[in-house]
């Protein structure tokens, strides 16, 4: 996929995080805080953005994705499971066990709709992550012996008291989820693959139907990573290894591109009071120092268009 026009936003950086993976960026309203996720740290991080002060919380395993919760809580997607922590007084409690075996996938992305539900998806990880416990011997040996599977797993939903379920969904690596403002089509990017797809949501049930591809990209432009949808319902995409941020028109063709002081953007979110700034992550991983000496930092530019608040976790009744 090419651009068909070209227009540049001035980016700026405003924390030089110098994450390995960061992601997951989310601003929390409440707080007017920017929260994200460095996945190898493994720590979950608020970052103010009007003192540059940046908090940060170990977690005991890799976390792959989180959700801001109603009750100001958060639902975090840990290598070992779903959990929900309390930042205030240091509790975490363990909520589900894994829909995925942890020694071949782990989770990658996740997202609230506009229900509250928490989606997420995962990520092929044959032994590529160390966590607490390590797998033991007969583990290893029994995974071994399945061989490596595919790698596809299905993204799955949480709602508060309910169990986790699968979706009509799979990817080899999950990103980029978001949905349409209207709330009537919901994205999901298989990052391998270089491919969007777009499906039919029902707000209702969470049920996905009529899978097609939204957007599809070549090699030499990157890879689909995280993304956000503003309020006129374009879609901005992260194009890991291809260094820069791309708005998608609702019919496919891409409007605008920003491009980036370095190679691998992970996420893009809307935020700040009026939710006109795009906050955009990155990552280090794999990258030369002296080429790209601001990889892993966390950056924000001005497109001029607002964004959507993010959805909450809706572990309690809204207010």
């Amino acid at each position: 996929m090419t651009s068909r026009c070209e227009r540049f936003a001035q980016v700026e950086l405003v924390h030089d995080a110098c994450a390995i993976t960061g992601e997951s960026p989310t601003w929390s309203e409440r707080e007017q805080r920017l929260y994200w996720i460095d996945f190898e740290e493994p720590a979950l991080h608020r970052f103010d953005p009007s003192s540059g002060e940046d908090e940060r919380w170990v977690m005991p395993c890799q976390i792959g994705a989180f959700a801001l919760c109603r009750s100001g809580e958060i639902l975090a997607a840990l290598r070992l499971g779903l959990a929900r922590i309390s930042l205030s007084v240091g509790g975490f409690t363990s909520l589900n066990a894994l829909p995925y075996n942890p020694l071949t996938h782990r989770f990658n992305e996740g997202k609230c709709d506009a229900h509250g539900r928490f989606w997420f998806g995962a990520k092929y990880d044959w032994f590529g992550a160390k966590y607490d416990p390590l797998p033991s011997a007969t583990d290893a040996r029994n995974a071994s012996a399945a061989g490596p599977l595919s790698g596809a797993a299905p993204v799955h939903f949480l709602a508060h008291g309910q169990a986790l379920r699968p979706a009509a969904a799979s990817a080899v690596i999950a990103n980029g989820m978001a949905w349409s403002p209207d709330n009537r089509i919901m994205y999901v990017a298989d990052t391998p693959t270089r491919t969007v797809t777009a499906f039919d949501f029902d707000t209702e049930s969470g049920a996905l139907s009529s899978p097609r591809v939204f957007a599809h990209f070549e090699q030499s432009d990157g890879k689909p990573d995280g993304a956000a949808v503003d309020s006129e319902g374009f879609y901005w995409c992260a194009l890991y290894g291809g260094g820069r941020i791309v708005r998608i028109a609702p019919d496919g063709t891409i409007s605008r591109e920003i491009r980036l002081p370095v190679s691998q953007p992970t996420m893009c979110a809307f935020g700040d009071a009026d939710y006109r700034s795009l906050y955009i992550t990155t990552a280090s991983q794999g990258v030369s120092k002296q080429l790209e000496p601001h990889a892993g930092g966390i950056f924000r530019c001005r497109p001029g268009v607002e964004g959507r608040p993010p959805n909450l976790f809706a572990d309690e009744a809204p207010s």
